[in-house]
């Protein structure tokens, strides 16, 4: 039975559900997403990843400032939607919106709440050296991400996984895990479990000045901050007054004075091991593996980057 969906979404995260839900019997009404920003230091005009994949399928396409209007409200109301699917959309909706939908508010939040509710939960799940993550499926109620699950799948995170690879992968898995929910809410099949909100943790929203790299923590640690904030804003040590983003890296069996360069290929003594740097940039350069860095720069053995 086709229902008729209002879609609210910003990232890239969000795409892969509409494009399912476009592929469906559904019929999309309309399409949030966050207004353009500016991008590249206010030189360029930036719309959202969703604006612009619903915009290349002529679907109707809102992005407002703000949702606290009447004319947002009178808008929706209008539309009569069945169901509306919120996923990274990225703003609180405002408690009167939730009762304009016959079956509510639909949310697929990238965390295995109550656990990582909040703005970045794949990053600070990677950053917390959390074994599995997943998806969960639920409703929005006025509280941000406390809503009662209907359906959670989980995935394993390991010394490898980045935020970028972790995610695509939690994308494709919360669209057909959305896409289910949708049939299994029609069909009068759907359970939802209140979260045990004694439990919630809080996934703030990442700031550049987190990405400094502390030498000091353990080898697991460095590298999940490397690996946790990658691609954006990345993880970054400063050496003779100039910033350095390490893309990628690994755990090698090695010690030495914490923050040392320990050879002449780039591995630095954690608290406990150490690291090799894979892939570096130089503020103001390309990405480089260490192999094509090494051969324009040179970090000597024995300094410290602490």
């Amino acid at each position: 039975m086709s229902q008729k969906i209002v879609f609210m979404g910003t990232p890239e995260f969000s795409v892969p559900t509409l494009k399912l839900l476009l592929k469906s019997e559904h019929r999309i009404l309309a399409v949030y997403s966050q207004p353009p920003t500016k991008a590249h230091r206010g030189q360029k005009i930036s719309s959202s990843s969703v604006e612009n994949f619903a915009k290349k399928k002529a679907l109707n396409v809102r992005t407002p400032l703000t949702l606290d209007s009447d004319e947002e409200y009178d808008f929706m109301k209008n539309l009569k939607p069945d169901i509306v699917v919120v996923i990274a959309y990225g703003k609180i909706i405002p408690k009167r919106f939730l009762n304009l939908a016959k079956y509510g508010f639909i949310n697929v939040h990238a965390s295995l709440l109550p656990k990582w509710r909040g703005a970045a939960p794949i990053q600070r799940s990677i950053m917390s050296l959390d074994s599995e993550t997943g998806i969960s499926v639920m409703k929005v109620v006025e509280e941000l991400d406390a809503g009662p699950v209907m359906y959670q799948a989980k995935i394993v995170i390991n010394e490898n996984t980045d935020t970028q690879t972790l995610t695509q992968v939690l994308s494709q898995l919360g669209a057909k895990a959305l896409l289910d929910s949708i049939n299994k809410i029609e069909n009068g099949k759907a359970k939802f479990k209140e979260q045990n909100h004694n439990q919630a943790t809080y996934a703030k929203k990442i700031s550049k000045a987190e990405g400094k790299i502390e030498w000091n923590e353990s080898a697991k640690k460095v590298l999940a901050k490397i690996n946790g904030l990658n691609p954006n804003p990345g993880a970054w040590f400063e050496y003779k007054n100039e910033r350095y983003k390490v893309w990628k890296a690994e755990i090698v069996n090695k010690s030495g004075k914490i923050g040392t360069i320990l050879n002449d290929q780039l591995i630095v003594s954690c608290k406990d091991q150490a690291v090799q740097i894979l892939e570096i940039q130089k503020e103001g350069k390309s990405r480089q593996t260490t192999e094509q860095f090494l051969l324009g720069n040179k970090i000597n053995q024995g300094e410290n980057i602490a």
